[in-house]
């Protein structure tokens, strides 16, 4: 019933921040920050009741609905609908969730609280070295987010700080430690999960044909206009002018156009017509226009680079972490159980109530996490 806790803070300070959508992937954040605004303004209109209590912890209705945000949005992308009685049960479990993370902050010592500052100041370096982002860029993407979800970077910075504490107090609660000999077996192990492919290393301007604002495509007029332009680029960047200040000047994609157009990927991520063509390309050869149902490219390989298996040394602190995370996962749910039961936890929503009393025989089962 628990076996998602970790997920609520482990992956917290990327979640719905920093999408840097490859060529083909669908945005999400839309439909989420559209959802946590309707619960806002619930709130505004019916009132925020305590939805569970617990010793020192509770829970109101516009609590829950902003974590029940992403859930949704899961299952949503991978088909899944929920009907009345099972989005009652999610709630109840999710409501669980919300309570047993607020119950074991309780736990936190300064040490712990101290932890999770540098816990974020690490995630936060390496969240913006990942995506190519200076602090200036940085900034801008966090304060476009923030004003949609109406908070603020300071209650930003004590969320995502409060969920990396909790993850150090259970670690120290559930007594889960790793040695690097134990790592390093499982490395030696499952040598499979370790392989990187072959992946390149490439650069793009996309000159879009659907409507910024509807995604509607446009008229066959609007994309000679689009393909002549694109041509005129392809020539320019032939021609020896800058491909990434092309990309940055030019580009609809606002995934990759700030830090000049690039993305690096393995082969089956992107669509096939852009796939196909990055990797046939040579070192530094730029494409020829290349049609997409999102519109026209212009490629330029940079580099590209060999199947390998990832060295332990530069995964271990990850791999430890990760498998960490696992033994966790497997502890949680009788330690949350125990700690509800401890701490008197009660919800106060009488559907949601029901539902959790009722132990329907079909339960949502967490969206895969495979794509």
């Amino acid at each position: 019933m628990m076996n998602r806790t970790t997920t609520l803070f482990a992956a917290a300070l990327a979640t719905a921040l920093l999408s840097a959508s490859a060529p083909g992937a669908e945005p999400a954040a839309a439909a989420a920050t559209t959802n946590v605004s309707a619960a806002d303004k619930l709130a505004e209109l019916f009132g925020d009741p305590v939805v569970a209590k617990a010793k020192g912890v509770e829970i109101k209705r516009s609590e829950l609905d902003k974590s029940l945000v992403p859930v949704k949005a899961n299952y949503s992308a991978r088909g899944q609908n929920l009907g009345a009685e099972q989005t009652a049960l999610l709630e109840s479990q999710v409501l669980s969730e919300l309570v047993g993370v607020q119950l074991t902050l309780l736990k936190a010592t300064e040490a712990d609280k101290q932890k999770g500052r540098e816990q974020y100041e690490k995630m936060l370096k390496r969240l913006k070295t990942d995506n190519k982002l200076t602090d200036e860029e940085f900034e801008q993407k966090l304060a476009t987010q923030l004003r949609v979800q109406g908070a603020t970077r300071a209650q930003w910075e004590q969320q995502i700080q409060e969920k990396a504490t909790v993850a150090f107090v259970l670690e120290r609660e559930l007594k889960v430690s790793l040695s690097d000999e134990e790592v390093k077996k499982y490395y030696d192990e499952h040598p499979a999960r370790f392989e990187q492919p072959e992946q390149v290393r490439a650069s793009h301007i996309l000159i879009g044909t659907r409507d910024a604002s509807t995604n509607a495509e446009l008229t066959e007029e609007q994309k000679k206009a689009k393909r002549k332009l694109a041509d005129d680029l392809l020539k320019r960047a032939r021609a020896g002018e800058d491909f990434a200040k092309l990309a940055k000047e030019y580009s609809d994609d606002p995934g990759s156009k700030d830090n000049g157009g690039e993305y690096t990927f393995p082969r089956g991520q992107m669509v096939p017509e852009f796939e196909a063509a990055a990797f046939s390309l040579g070192t530094n050869q730029i494409s020829e226009v290349i049609a997409t149902q999102f519109g026209y490219h212009i490629i330029k390989l940079n580099e590209k680079i060999a199947a390998k298996k990832i060295e332990l040394a530069k995964i271990s602190e990850d791999l430890k972490e990760g498998l960490k995370q696992q033994e966790m996962q497997k502890l949680l749910p009788d330690y949350f159980e125990k700690l509800l039961k401890e701490a008197n936890f009660e919800i106060l929503d009488e559907k949601i109530k029901a539902a959790a009393e009722s132990k329907p025989p079909t339960k949502p089962a967490p969206p895969s996490d495979k794509k």
